[in-house]
């Protein structure tokens, strides 16, 4: 019925996208203020799959599609098109990282210390419905260190290449402009490097789990123990006009390596994404590892993996099944007439060629 009356014209359109809009009523400034703060770990998703790094924009593009995450992103990665490339900041290393967060679960000890920092890891998950009776929940004080963490921490797998443990990657002296970009250019196979990171990166994290999730449960050929998860700021450095290197600001960002035994050397596989996301870069990370020698049309093939991880082009495929096929199907229903037509001639002539001569 939704179509029929949808070929009312421009008028009824119209009408349906203001019921829409009516649904999320007035957007106000200050409730574009509360999505962000009140749920910074979503803003950084949706950062994160639409690869602009905006708090604002994202909370906007949030109140706007009443938190419908597909629609959102989509509407980022619009805005973020019509906006002037205005510089290419320099390369970021993990030794540059502002740490918040570090742990590895491969070793007890490693150089630099495991940093906890935020996390509901240990916790239990208990609901305070206390809340909804009209009394506040006020989180405890977070007691200072006795001797805070240093900010800067160096890289795990850095120090086992160091300990002929693993090879460790050949650094990229790619630079600026020239930089594969994964937003202006095509995504062809075999992939470029730099465009499998940038793909996973902004990959849509339920798909990226979902596929993670089957390596690690040996759909893959390496199951993944986690060299090293972080969440950190990262100082975006630009070159000024006169030549001065200087930071524009930072920029949450998440990194993961894990790393599996492939012959006399640990297999490394890693992955990195705006905002903090942990889940998404260890199962990014889980792919990247198993991508090489992976099976043509397994989930760990890459391939398979970053064309079924693209969030917006996805649901944008699968939504696009709402809109009318009525040519389409009504030409599969005139063959399957046509088909039981044919059937049915055939076995009355054959019912002929079998009756008895009188």
């Amino acid at each position: 019925m939704a179509y029929v009356a949808t070929r009312g014209g421009e008028r009824a359109i119209e009408q349906s996208q203001r019921l829409f809009r009516a649904g999320m009523g007035e957007i106000r400034p200050e409730r574009v203020s509360e999505i962000r703060h009140s749920m910074p770990y979503l803003i950084d998703r949706v950062m994160g799959e639409a690869s602009l790094y905006d708090e604002d924009l994202a909370a906007l593009a949030l109140a706007q599609t009443g938190g419908e995450l597909y629609e959102a992103v989509l509407l980022l990665r619009a805005w973020r098109t019509t906006q002037p490339r205005l510089q290419v900041a320099e390369p970021v290393t993990q030794e540059s990282l502002f740490t918040h967060r570090r742990i590895s679960a491969a070793f007890k000890d490693i150089p630099g210390g495991q940093i906890l920092g935020p996390t509901l890891d240990y916790s239990h998950r208990i609901l305070e419905t206390s809340v909804l009776n009209g009394e506040p929940y006020v989180p405890a004080p977070v007691e200072p260190a006795a001797e805070p963490a240093p900010a800067r921490q160096p890289s795990v797998a850095a120090w086992q290449a160091d300990n002929e443990l693993l090879t460790a990657p050949v650094p990229d002296e790619v630079t600026g402009n020239d930089i594969p970009d994964v937003t202006r250019e095509p995504l062809l196979f075999p992939a470029k490097r730099a465009h499998t990171l940038q793909s996973l990166a902004r990959a849509e994290t339920g798909g990226v789990l979902a596929l993670g999730y089957a390596a690690q449960r040996g759909y893959g050929q390496a199951h993944p123990t986690v060299n090293e998860l972080r969440l950190a700021e990262a100082d975006i450095m630009v070159t000024h006009p006169n030549g001065t290197v200087f930071s524009a600001g930072r920029v949450k960002v998440s990194q993961a390596e894990v790393v599996s035994k492939q012959g006399a050397e640990l297999g490394l596989g890693f992955a990195a994404t705006l905002g903090w996301n942990e889940v998404k870069v260890i199962a990014a990370a889980t792919l990247d590892l198993n991508s090489e020698g992976a099976e043509k049309g397994s989930a760990t093939e890459e391939e398979f993996f970053l064309y079924h991880t693209e969030g917006v082009e996805s649901s944008g495929f699968c939504i696009h099944f709402k809109l009318p096929h009525y040519v389409t199907f009504q030409s599969s229903l005139d063959a399957m007439r046509d088909a039981k037509a044919k059937k049915a001639a055939n076995e009355k002539d054959k019912n002929r060629e079998v009756e008895p001569a009188e």
